[in-house]
Parts: C-alpha cells; sequence; structure tokens
C-alpha cells in the first residue's frame, strides 16, 4: 500500500471490510492505515473478537482513537478486572467488579457499534441443527496417544525443560484425526508395539494407500454417515480440515466408496475455486463430497449445493471455526442443514475446544451483552493439554458443572433459551445405547450411532 503518497490527501471516508484483521497495532497494514488522514472510519466485521480483549481494543482504538485511553489503561481498567470476573475459580468480589467494568466498557463502546446477529436473517433461512460430536479414539489411536503423552519427552516438557510443545501439540492434534498422518517411528519412537496386524509400514508411514477408517474414530463415524447419507438421501456434504494430509485420507475414503469429491485448498487460484463452487453448487452435478482446506476456504465461500457439513478437527481461533461452519447455513440455502463439528473425546481437541468456548463466552458478553454467559473454565484448567481423561464421555461437559444433566450425563431439564456462543446451554446427550437419551435427537444419522461405540456424547443447538 502506497500510504506515504496518501499521507497529504484529505479522505472522507476510510471503510474496512474484514475489519478484524486490524486487531494487531503493530502490523504494517495497520501503521499505514492509521497514517492517513482520514475523517471518519468504520470497521466492518463479524468476529471483531477472535482471542481476547487486547485484540477488540485495536479495532476500537482504530475506529475512535483514544475513547479507551492507551492500550496499557485499557488492560488495568477493563482487560484484567473483566478477566478475573469470568474466571470460574474467581471471588465474587472479583465477579462484581468485573460485571461493573464490563458494564462500562459496553456503555462506552455501545455508542459507535451496530452489531447484527445471525438471528435476523435465521427466519428467512431454513433450519440449522448444529451437532458438537464427541468421538472417541479408536484402540489404536488410545495406544498410541497414552504412549506419547506418558514419554520421557512429554514429561520433560511439563517439567518446563523441553523445548518443543508446539511439535507435541501438532504430533497429538493429528493423531486425534487418524496415525496415518504421523511418520509413527519418529514421531512417537517404540510405538511399534503398538501396530494391528494389518499393518504395513514403510520409511515410518503406512505403506499402504488405503483408507483404514478402523484406525481412526473420527474417521469411523465418517465414513458411516457418509454411506447413510448416500444411500437414503440426495444430500450433499462438504468436509472440512486444518489439515491437507486430512483432506489426502478423505480422498482415499471417498475413491474407495466410489463417492464423486472435488476439492479446493490453498495451491489453486481464485479462478480454478470458483468454478469448482459452481461445479459443485449445480442442483444436477454428480459431485456428493466438497474436500475444503479451512485455512483456504473458510472464509467468503458459499456452498449451498450442499445442506450437511463435517469440521473435522477444530482450530486454537473460534472465529476461523466459525468461519468454516457457515458455508452451508447461508443466503441461498433451501434444506435443512446439518452441521458436525467432531471432537475426540477427552483429548487435546477437548481442550482447544474448551479454550474456544472460553473465548467465545466472552465475546459474548462483550459485542452481544449475553448475561447468561455462565463462567465454565477456571485459566488453570485450560493448561492442561497434555492430559487425557479415560473413561469421560465429554471432558468438556465434566467442566460445564451442568445443573440440567445427571451425574450419568443424562440430561433432565430442557435446555433454556440457547445462546450460540455458550455450549452450555445446549442441548446434551450421552450415548448409552439405542434406548438412552441420544436416540431422541433430532437427526437421523446421530440416532443410528446409538448402536455402535464411536460417539460418547452430543451437543446441538438448533437455529429457530
Amino acid at each position: 500500500m502506497n500510504s506515504d503518497e496518501l499521507r497529504d490527501t484529505q479522505i472522507g471516508l476510510l471503510l474496512c471490510d474484514e475489519g478484524h484483521r486490524l486487531k494487531n497495532a503493530d502490523s504494517q497494514t495497520y501503521v499505514a492505515l492509521n497514517k492517513l488522514n482520514v475523517q471518519k472510519r468504520v470497521i466492518l466485521s463479524g468476529t471483531p473478537i477472535q482471542n481476547d480483549l487486547s485484540e477488540y481494543f485495536s479495532l476500537l482504538d482504530f475506529a475512535n482513537p483514544g475513547i479507551l485511553g492507551s492500550r496499557s489503561e485499557f488492560h488495568k481498567t477493563y482487560e484484567i478486572p473483566i478477566l478475573r470476573g469470568r474466571d470460574a475459580d474467581g471471588t465474587d468480589e472479583q465477579q462484581k467488579k468485573g460485571n461493573e467494568r464490563l458494564a462500562e466498557l459496553l456503555n462506552l463502546v455501545n455508542k459507535f457499534i451496530i452489531r447484527r446477529s445471525n438471528d435476523l436473517l435465521s427466519k428467512y433461512l431454513p433450519v440449522k441443527y448444529e451437532h458438537v460430536v464427541f468421538c472417541n479414539l479408536s484402540p489404536f489411536q488410545l495406544d498410541l496417544y497414552n504412549h506419547f503423552i506418558q514419554s520421557p519427552e512429554i514429561k520433560s516438557l511439563l517439567r518446563g525443560k523441553g523445548s518443543q510443545p508446539l511439535k507435541a501439540i501438532g504430533i497429538l492434534k493429528k493423531l486425534c484425526n487418524h496415525p496415518d498422518l504421523l511418520k509413527l517411528s519418529e514421531d512417537l519412537p517404540g510405538c511399534e508395539q503398538y501396530f494391528p496386524e494389518d499393518m504395513t509400514v514403510s520409511n515410518g508411514r503406512r505403506g499402504d494407500r488405503e483408507a483404514k477408517t478402523w484406525y481412526s474414530g473420527k474417521m469411523m463415524v465418517l465414513d458411516r454417515m457418509l454411506a447413510r447419507i448416500r444411500q437414503d438421501t440426495n444430500d450433499k456434504i462438504v468436509l472440512i480440515s486444518n489439515y491437507t494430509q486430512t483432506l489426502d485420507l478423505f480422498e482415499r475414503l471417498c475413491r474407495a466408496r466410489a463417492y464423486g469429491c472435488i476439492r479446493l485448498d490453498g495451491t489453486m487460484g481464485v479462478k480454478k475455486r470458483s468454478k469448482l463452487v459452481d461445479k459443485f453448487n449445480d442442483p444436477n452435478g454428480e459431485e456428493f463430497v466438497f474436500l475444503l482446506s479451512s485455512k483456504a476456504g473458510g472464509c467468503g465461500i458459499n456452498l449451498v449445493g450442499a445442506n450437511r457439513l463435517v469440521l473435522f478437527d477444530p482450530d486454537w481461533n473460534p472465529a476461523a471455526d466459525q468461519q468454516a461452519l457457515a458455508r452451508v447455513w447461508r443466503d441461498g440455502q433451501s434444506k435443512d442443514c446439518f452441521v458436525y463439528r467432531f471432537i475426540a473425546t477427552g483429548t487435546i481437541e477437548e481442550k482447544i475446544f474448551q479454550r474456544q468456548s472460553h473465548k467465545q463466552s466472552l465475546s459474548s458478553c462483550v459485542i452481544d451483552s449475553a448475561e447468561d454467559v455462565e463462567r465454565h473454565f477456571s485459566l488453570d484448567s485450560l493448561r492442561e493439554l497434555f492430559q487425557f481423561k479415560p473413561g469421560t464421555t465429554s471432558d468438556t461437559h465434566d467442566t460445564f458443572k451442568c445443573k440440567r444433566c445427571r451425574p450419568d450425563g443424562t440430561q433432565h431439564i430442557k435446555a433454556p433459551a440457547m445462546l450460540y456462543g455458550d455450549t452450555s446451554s445446549w442441548n446434551h446427550f450421552v450415548n448409552t445405547g439405542e434406548k438412552g437419551p441420544m436416540n431422541r435427537i433430532q437427526d437421523l444419522l446421530l440416532r443410528q450411532e446409538t448402536t455402535e461405540q464411536a460417539v460418547s456424547a452430543v451437543f446441538q443447538y438448533i437455529s429457530h
């Protein structure tokens, strides 16, 4: 951007679409735009809080410089009290002070913020059933997962002596998807003792190219879902992952099952993307599955040709997941939509999801002024990334301190008015078999999972 050439030009209005990209005040884009001689500034964003309040301050200070004081003043006056008040381990006094500072902040910023949520559009769209589907690890995954978190490398890391926490986190995240995403002998030394009899290995990675879905709990659930959708409906489905390696697995599965599929990832130009989207959205098209990289296609792509979507793995940033989840339930959709977020039960994925929930409930308070978003997670509990919770149907539900569900996880009090950003207010179902509570869920695919062992629990949100 030639900001120096524009610096002396008087500009009446600066309109910043996708304005959440200005969340970093030190970025070149922020600095360049901030230098312009502009009378009025407008930011458009569907996700003004993506991670924390300091990013929110950057947007507010860009739109109205100085209205909230300096960054350090904002941190001391608002950010610290609000976060302490929302900590599940916070005192009553901290909660009271946090609520007071939140009210002060809202009173200030609501003078120059216009907030419109999806609720305005929902009455013009078909019903959306959104589910968080907790999937048990396969026996092979479980052995590998326990082997890794009990390894000397992780023990050293947890004592503060390790130097590669991000690598370890990446290994666990990939393992939750499928062991085939790893070079097992390199990433998990000594794990060969757990290899199944039908496994062939070449250079540390599986030598065969078959999509062995039974190696992964989530893949087993997906395989059954695809088969039932294909057999019983004329619906199309979008499969989204953060990893191109997972998209490779999806492709192998589609080839093995003779499903027509289209793939869009970061290697494709804009023109080719547009052609692929149009081809998939064609009602007469034969493509059943659209494979999408969340980084490449999470924003701006309209896939209303499908009315089902699976987000196979969570992102650290809840806004990134929300963008990905919005690909099918949008203007032009004519069918009821079924959206599924797969989470590996008791694993690091639940911890990531819990961090998302913490950020989203903070956003609901600050942006949407939601008053009944509860304080669910202590900050200390969010650091437990390398713990595995065996025997739980949902570690996330365990942390809710949910008053609507019995100790066995059965919901006995109907969900109140659901808040989209607060999954504690959603319907909660635990899988205890064909006659259990999950058999009452509206989605036929999930009801059919009651005869299997892979799905442990489901959270459900209904749009309207």
